[in-house]
């Protein structure tokens, strides 16, 4: 006989054991499932945040998408050209090619129709942008966005298929509106820039319209033709005697072993209007060694022909005689000379302080002074004296009035 087994009875320990398992069972399913929400959440939240921000118009990569660019790009030419090169209808073709309604304008040719879209203000801007190229003007383009508004306009038809007086008027307006600005205005000079170049230079290499701009930059004004000359540095149907001021300019030649040492050949003396009162060549007290005649211009033949040199000292000294006398670097002529003036009777055109100041230089050459100040050219290849007398002079003339005053203040200022 088998054993009965005796039933278990369970005790109140166990039923609290039992179910203090069965709570801790029920809570970490609870901690599972709050951590499954929380994920969830969290992947909702990252999945609006990535939509909601803003993305990139990145440029096509694809063939399909560059593809695709260009058949819309296409199509709204397409329809932009026939706006464009469509006349206004008038009102045969309007009621044999039909009616225009709702923006679609309806043709019947044959057995088909073709219909084509109006576009819309959106398409008229994007047309216009595409249009508008970088090389053109501000000008061209304000004329090519207004063409398009215009030109639908001006194809409107009022009832009866006559246009009014006033659109009349206004449609001409607009057409001179375009002419006045397709006409091209003045031409601007180019804007040229040459820093330390001589203006000949640049007329020899670019030619003289590059002259001239560097020139007007420079500040120097515009050069006159060389057969001029005589007539800048010469007054015409002038006095022709002796005058309160006389400019001289003498010429030297070179006697010594090696020609270093000068004795004079010529004196002139021009008066007030550059008219020549006095010119000799001057025999030589010694033997001339170097006739320098590159410079001075002096020849062997004009010694001989010469006159004495006392008698031209005497001469000279009786016409500088309370006479105000104007040359460039006069101490170098009178020293030749053997002569003296009063300084207050002295013109120096190479010591004037505002003719250093115009050209930039401490000891200004009188072929800078001319060429800078007179416009003309001098000392261009054998020197002549009465030429350099009468640049001086004419030099003295143009600032006559601001150097005499000058003068008159500063021997005010010494007696005070």
């Amino acid at each position: 006989m088998g054993k009965i087994r005796p039933k278990e009875t369970q005790t109140p320990s166990d039923n609290s054991a039992a179910k203090l398992e069965n709570h801790g069972k029920q809570h970490r399913k609870k901690r599972k499932l709050k951590k499954k929400l929380k994920k969830k959440i969290k992947e909702v939240e990252k999945k609006l945040q990535k939509d909601s921000k803003p993305t990139a118009e990145l440029p096509p990569k694809t063939p399909q998408e560059v593809s695709a660019n260009w058949k819309a790009l296409q199509e709204l030419l397409r329809q932009n050209a026939a706006v464009l090169n469509s006349t206004a209808p008038n009102e045969s073709s309007k009621k044999r090619n039909g009616t225009r309604a709702g923006g679609i304008v309806s043709q019947v040719k044959g057995t088909g129709t073709v219909l084509t879209p109006k576009p819309t203000e959106k398409a008229q801007k994007i047309w216009a942008d595409i249009l508008t190229q970088p090389g053109q003007t501000k000008s061209e383009n304000n004329i090519h966005r207004k063409n398009m508004p215009l030109a639908q306009g001006n194809r409107k038809e009022r009832k009866g298929g006559k246009r009014r007086a006033s659109d009349e008027k206004e449609h001409r307006a607009v057409k001179q509106k375009w002419r006045e600005e397709e006409e091209p205005g003045e031409a601007q000079p180019a804007d040229i820039w040459f820093d330390d170049v001589d203006p000949d230079d640049i007329e020899a290499a670019l030619g003289p319209e590059a002259a001239k701009v560097a020139r007007k930059n420079l500040g120097i004004r515009e050069k006159r033709p060389e057969q001029l000359l005589g007539q800048v540095l010469e007054k015409e149907r002038a006095f022709e005697g002796l005058t309160k001021a006389v400019a001289m300019d003498c010429e030297m030649v070179g006697v010594g072993p090696e020609g270093e040492e000068s004795i004079v050949a010529r004196v002139s003396i021009v008066n007030l209007f550059g008219k020549c009162i006095y010119d000799k060549y001057i025999k030589p007290t010694e033997k001339v060694t170097d006739y320098r005649t590159a410079v001075s211009g002096i020849r062997p033949e004009h010694l001989k022909a010469g006159e004495d040199f006392k008698v031209v000292q005497k001469e000279v000294a009786s016409i500088l005689r309370g006479r105000i006398l104007v040359g460039h670097a006069l101490h170098n002529d009178l020293k030749i000379l053997f002569l003296d003036h009063p300084k207050k009777k002295t013109r120096d055109t190479q010591r004037y302080k505002p003719f250093k100041q115009q050209v930039k230089s401490g000891r200004p050459s009188l072929k800078l002074l001319c060429e800078k100040l007179l416009n003309v050219r001098v000392q261009t290849s054998e020197h002549s004296s009465i030429e350099d007398a009468q640049a001086a002079m004419r030099l003295y003339t143009m600032v006559k009035k601001d150097w005499e005053a000058s003068l008159k203040e500063n021997s005010k200022t010494k007696k005070e």
